[in-house]
């Protein structure tokens, strides 16, 4: 992999206290909130629209729209909405579409599927001089939303408009970067970039990262940090509401091991949707307890399997009743989502002689390269797999650390 470093860091601006600050816990706010204890200074004078969904809330779940909109200090003109929609009621791989939002009367254009000169265009038609990003990302490349702050960048940046990012804490914490790194010929909507699978940043992070490595024509970024947000930290240590950011993110524990399973949405298990536990659960019909023996035989650290037994009520093997297991983490410190999911992989296909890839080769979009995909067909262990992307992982390492802004 090969990252060309610019020397941009000194063009993006910030608001928060130096990463250094011995603030305690009780300290902590979100972007959005220091923004907003600050007067909302950053946009004055501004006619502004906003990048969000139903995750862009204060601590006491009132949403950034309705709040803004109702302060005479701040121009909010329009909202962008992305995947499932601005006030989410769309499923996987469905929008709202352009609509006149009920609440506030504010006009909503939708964002989902469009990049380049369209989404500049949008931007454009709607009058806006700054663009606003508040969505709340659950720390895995293939979660579509960090694409759609990178669209939105370059698009802000063709439209020629300020782009403000609010931060919010990783989920499950900004500790360190795991799992293989995107190879441009696989790029898609989910991976646009050689980051990797998990990858430890925080969204302004990545926007000084996209700004810095990736964005030809870098875009007029600000970032609003968090005081007293610490990389080593869960999310339920910060007294924040969770939202589910889609309908299948139901809870922080989905997110905690959603880098690892959600490989599975390219193979023909179910990777849980259509349960109350998606990417917790994961089976399929003659899957039986042999599955939980042989990947908890594995020793794998932090994380236990359960044989369980369950019916989606929707998508894959819908109303019919399939074997498989239950993810338990038991100790979040230790465990690593991205070769859980690779060793759950390599003993499936062992155990389950029904075991296939999805026919369009799907893992190889959500992985990055056809690396995965043909080295377990070889018959590759977990530690093999995982040992082949080490390199590429420590480039990746290499070149984030520059671009972090939290202890």
């Amino acid at each position: 992999m090969h990252l060309s470093r610019r020397t941009l860091l000194a063009s993006a601006t910030t608001m928060a206290v130096p990463a250094g600050s011995t603030r305690r816990r009780e300290r902590f706010r979100t972007g959005f909130e220091e923004l907003a204890a600050d007067g909302y200074a950053l946009l004055d004078a501004q006619k502004v629209g906003v990048v969000t969904n139903p995750t862009g809330v204060t601590r006491d779940a009132a949403h950034i729209v309705d709040v803004m909109h109702r302060d005479p200090r701040v121009r909010l003109t329009a909202v962008f909405g992305p995947e499932h929609g601005f006030r989410g009621t769309a499923q996987a791989g469905g929008s709202e579409g352009r609509y006149d939002d009920s609440a506030t009367g504010l006009p909503v254009y939708d964002t989902y599927l469009k990049s380049g000169r369209p989404l500049a265009d949008v931007f454009t038609a709607s009058g806006v001089d700054t663009v606003v990003f508040d969505i709340q990302d659950v720390g895995a490349r293939f979660y579509t939303y960090i694409w759609t702050l990178y669209d939105c960048m370059e698009a802000a940046g063709l439209a020629g408009k300020r782009f403000v990012v609010l931060d919010r804490p990783n989920p499950v914490t900004g500790r360190a970067a795991h799992g293989p790194v995107l190879h441009k010929e696989f790029a898609t909507f989910v991976g646009r970039q050689p980051i990797a699978q998990a990858h430890g940043m925080t969204v302004a992070e990545l926007a000084r990262l996209f700004n810095g490595e990736f964005l030809t024509a870098p875009v007029p970024l600000e970032t609003v940090l968090m005081p007293g947000w610490r990389r080593g930290r869960f999310y339920d240590d910060w007294g924040l509401p969770w939202v589910p950011p889609s309908p299948n993110m139901p809870t922080p524990d989905t997110a905690l091991v959603y880098s690892g399973t959600c490989m599975f949405e390219g193979t023909n298990l179910s990777e849980g949707r259509g349960t109350t536990r998606p990417f917790e659960l994961l089976g399929a019909e003659g899957v039986d307890g042999r599955w939980a023996a042989a990947v908890n035989g594995l020793g794998l650290p932090g994380v236990r399997f359960r044989e369980a037994y369950f019916a989606p009520t929707f998508s894959k093997f819908e109303g019919k009743t399939v074997g498989g297991v239950q993810i338990h983490v038991t100790d979040r410190a230790a465990y690593d989502p991205v070769r859980t999911g690779i060793a759950l992989l390599v003993t499936a296909r062992k155990v389950w002689d029904g075991f296939a890839w999805r026919p369009d080769n799907w893992i190889d979009k959500l992985t990055g390269s056809d690396r995965v995909r043909m080295m377990i067909d070889a018959g590759a262990g977990t530690d093999e797999v995982t040992g082949a992307w080490q390199e590429e992982l420590a480039a990746f390492r290499r070149v984030r650390k520059e671009y972090l802004l939290y202890k």
